[in-house]
């Protein structure tokens, strides 16, 4: 039991420190982009595809494991990220930004699957969701912190200066972790990773669409409140501590729900609704009546920190603003996903390649969809942007109905944690 609290401690630690930079960076980067750089709808949709394709990488984490621990992976992969975010800082063109963004990337998406297995391997079924849950609450404390330093150095500092402090912080924490956290004793290790398995299919499927729902979201609709809204970075790190706080208390209510209801029963109300916040943003900004009257926001201020400016809002925005948190809120339950694997796993030597695959499959979609999302947004409008989201909530929906699991004691993986 020691050993296993002493891999949880590990795994919170380096979590929390990846989520807190990657909140900073996440909340800023799109203002920065377009107010300092200058990208476009179009770069703004290559910038994100590129900074994805590490995640393509992913299943190079199953060879990696061969000659890394799990520990050791997750927390260089830590130290990089932090390089990536710390040369943004200096970027002053287009080129360099995509290089920047390239490196943190890289860190940032070989950290997630040596982390996630750490955690799969060492808990068994009935905890693993009220584990991920626990993690998942942690993340958003991370969040809830990293938007309060926002608020409190982005007016003063400005972006550069804010970058190059978190970049050089979780550089600092990683090495920290790595040089005097124990690490745990590496698990016994087959002479290759575990191949593709068509036991495996509809988890792989459900990656690749999971990674088309999460960038259309994450890339477009903070781009429209951005470009056509004029939505201001303190308001979009607002919108963020908002996710942050209902995560640090629902997420671990939402490891109890799967682990009460089933991976497949919350999936499928999961992207019912999903469908429905994409329908807001497809015919809301196409709705004259809630456009026509626009009501001020004063800034806020405490002495001379300005958390928010002054803005204008109309009814579409607010209400797109309440559909960005709800669509935040749903993608708490992502971590399904991964249960669902633990359940159907056959050997537990097969979790860390195939989480990697899975990650490799999540994006294979991740790289598309920004690319051609814009391009689509240029050409023909946001509306079909939006309308591809719906499409692909829809297909999420029909395949988790596929959703099969062994009885308890069935499956190999059930020793997992023993």
């Amino acid at each position: 039991m020691n050993r296993f609290r002493s891999i949880l401690i590990t795994v919170a630690i380096g979590y929390f420190v990846w989520t807190l930079g990657y909140r900073i960076w996440e909340s800023t980067f799109n203002n920065f982009a377009v107010e300092e750089i200058g990208v476009d709808a179009a770069q703004i949709g290559l910038t994100h595809a590129i900074r994805e394709v590490p995640g393509l990488l992913g299943f190079l984490a199953g060879f990696l494991t061969l000659l890394l621990t799990e520990f050791h992976l997750a927390h260089l992969s830590l130290a990089l990220m932090g390089m990536g975010i710390l040369l943004t800082a200096g970027v002053h063109g287009f080129p360099a930004l995509m290089t920047a963004s390239l490196l943190m990337s890289i860190g940032f998406h070989f950290f997630m699957p040596a982390n996630s297995s750490l955690v799969l391997m060492t808990v068994g079924q009935q905890e693993a969701p009220r584990v991920l849950g626990r993690l998942n609450s942690l993340s958003a404390a991370a969040s809830v912190l990293g938007t309060l330093f926002i608020f409190g150095t982005l007016g003063r500092w400005g972006y550069r200066s804010l970058f190059g402090a978190t970049g050089i912080a979780v550089v600092a924490c990683a090495l920290f972790l790595l040089l005097f956290h124990p690490a745990p004793a590496p698990a016994r290790r087959e002479r290759h990773p575990a191949p593709l398995r068509r036991r495996y299919w509809l988890y792989y499927t459900l990656n690749v669409l999971f990674g088309s729902r999460r960038h259309i979201f994450t890339t477009f609709a903070v781009y429209l409140l951005i470009r056509e809204y004029r939505v201001p970075a303190q308001i979009i790190t607002l919108l963020y501590l908002i996710n942050s706080l209902m995560g640090t208390y629902l997420n671990p209510f939402f490891g109890r729900v799967v682990a009460r209801f089933g991976e497949r029963s919350v999936l499928s109300v999961n992207f019912a609704l999903l469908a429905l916040i994409f329908m807001g943003y497809l015919w809301v900004p196409r709705m004259p009546a809630l456009a026509a009257t626009a009501f001020p926001i004063p800034a806020f201020r405490i002495g001379s920190w300005l958390l928010f400016p002054a803005l204008f809002a109309t009814p579409a925005l607010l209400i797109l603003l309440g559909l960005f948190v709800a669509d935040n809120v749903l993608f708490g339950f992502s971590f399904a996903l991964e249960c669902y694997f633990q359940k159907i796993a056959l050997d537990r030597g097969e979790i860390t390649p195939n989480v990697a695959l899975g990650q490799t499959f999540n994006h294979l979609a991740a790289v598309v969809i920004p690319v051609v999302g814009g391009i689509i947004w240029e050409t023909g409008g946001p509306q079909y942007t939006f309308l591809a989201g719906i499409l692909i909530a829809l297909a999420c929906l029909g395949l988790v109905q596929w959703m099969r699991v062994p009885r308890p004691g069935v499956c190999p993986a059930s020793t997992i944690g023993a």
